[in-house]
């Protein structure tokens, strides 16, 4: 694999732990600016939104530009807006640095999957992506649970400084690794909106908002799952979130090299299998050895769809796979704050934190539908294609008439 996807991994490191690391040092940031754990949510919030607003924002901006080049101003705003963060005077700085951040979130890995993409060849464009993405999955192993004790140990402010400064590195591995290659050939906008009339790049986004939705919908309310009915300490929760991202690591890692031999029967086999464990979760939530297996289990199904579904976006919009690419990112928060909602709906209306896992079941078996869905177009299209390829018009070559 090229060492650019090394720099592409970097910037994916960064990224993770920036958009995870405020969960636990969320009441560090309350407590400092004087506002209530609710009002501090809304850092939480206001970066999810602005990964969905910013991913095709900033991805049609781009197209004017090389990839590289924009790549490298993604990661100028991602450190731009975490060094606003790491100094900022009152709360509603804190949050414009958040907004800013989050610009850079969607477009980098958007593109980013694009230029990986490029990188190999076809056959291992699946795995070219997972790698990229392993920087997010090693963020929630290790960036995470470190900024978050450090944060709590010397401040959160230092906490969103070293993330800046991941941020730099970031800049400077894809400066110096990743190929430049020019703007993209035939790059404009009307290419890239055209790739959204097509129903598989719907669908695709679609199976991203419900698939990992679903896994979203039971790690929100981890905590409270875990302590009053597992029977874990507060203080346990951090490592369980450890095993989650394991979990996801080698998920991703499983996802992208079998979405290389067969994509959609990878694709079939996680979301059924997801779907069955966060069923299971409801009843294996109630013992803390079995909660723990799950929840690994969990982050592995739930990670193992992001390949295959990143890779059929970017298949059904070949032609102009940017900004697809960068909206299907957008789909993962839109359905992250989705499954959230609905998670915090049926615990309020007393159904018990065990609930949610039911909503991310149901969510992750409604991806598998559509994911069938667009099997059965995918099939019909190419069938429809093999027949006009192979009728009697297709193959009569006029020939000159000889004359009498």
């Amino acid at each position: 694999m090229p060492l650019a996807l090394l720099a592409l991994a970097i910037g994916a490191f960064g990224i993770g732990t920036t958009e995870f690391v405020i969960m636990g040092v969320l009441p560090e940031i309350a407590d400092d600016f004087g506002v209530s754990i609710p009002t501090a949510g809304r850092l939480v919030s206001g970066y999810a939104l602005g990964v969905v607003f910013g991913a095709p924002l900033l991805t049609v901006l781009g197209t004017r530009v090389s990839r590289k080049k924009m790549l490298m101003f993604l990661m100028g705003v991602f450190v731009v807006g975490n060094a606003l963060s790491a100094f900022a005077p009152a709360f509603g700085v804190m949050l414009a640095g958040r907004v800013i951040a989050s610009l850079a979130h969607g477009a980098f890995f958007g593109i980013g999957s694009v230029v990986a993409a490029g990188l190999v060849a076809p056959e291992k464009k699946a795995s070219a992506i997972s790698l990229m993405f392993t920087g997010l999955t090693v963020a929630n192993v290790v960036g995470v649970p470190l900024g978050t004790y450090l944060g709590q140990a010397a401040g959160w402010r230092v906490t969103f400084t070293v993330v800046a400064a991941l941020g730099v590195v970031g800049f400077l591995g894809v400066a110096g690794l990743v190929p430049e290659t020019g703007r993209p050939e035939g790059a404009r906008l009307r290419g890239e909106f055209a790739a959204f009339r097509n129903v598989q790049v719907w669908l695709a986004m679609a199976m991203t908002v419900l698939g990992y939705g679903g896994v979203f919908a039971a790690i929100t309310y981890i905590t409270p799952m875990m302590t009053e009915v597992a029977g874990y300490s507060a203080g346990a929760v951090t490592w369980l979130l450890v095993l989650f991202g394991v979990g996801m690591f080698l998920g991703n890692l499983l996802g992208g090299r079998f979405a290389d031999r067969a994509l959609m029967p990878m694709l079939f086999a996680a979301l059924g299998a997801l779907s069955l464990a966060l069923l299971l979760f409801t009843v294996t939530a109630h013992d803390k050895v079995l909660a723990a297996l799950t929840l690994t289990l969990i982050g592995a199904l739930g990670f193992a769809t992001v390949p295959p579904l990143q890779k059929w976006v970017l298949d059904q919009a070949a032609a102009a796979p940017t900004l697809a690419s960068a909206a299907n990112i957008g789909a993962f928060n839109l359905g992250n704050a989705l499954a959230a909602w609905l998670g915090g709906v049926v615990i309020a209306a007393g159904l018990g934190y065990t609930a949610p896992n039911r909503v991310g079941a149901l969510l992750s078996g409604v991806a598998l539908l559509l994911s069938a869905l667009a099997a059965f177009l995918d099939r019909r299209t190419r069938s429809a294609g093999r027949i006009v390829a192979a009728s009697p018009q297709a193959d009569t070559v006029p020939t000159a008439t000889a004359r009498p």
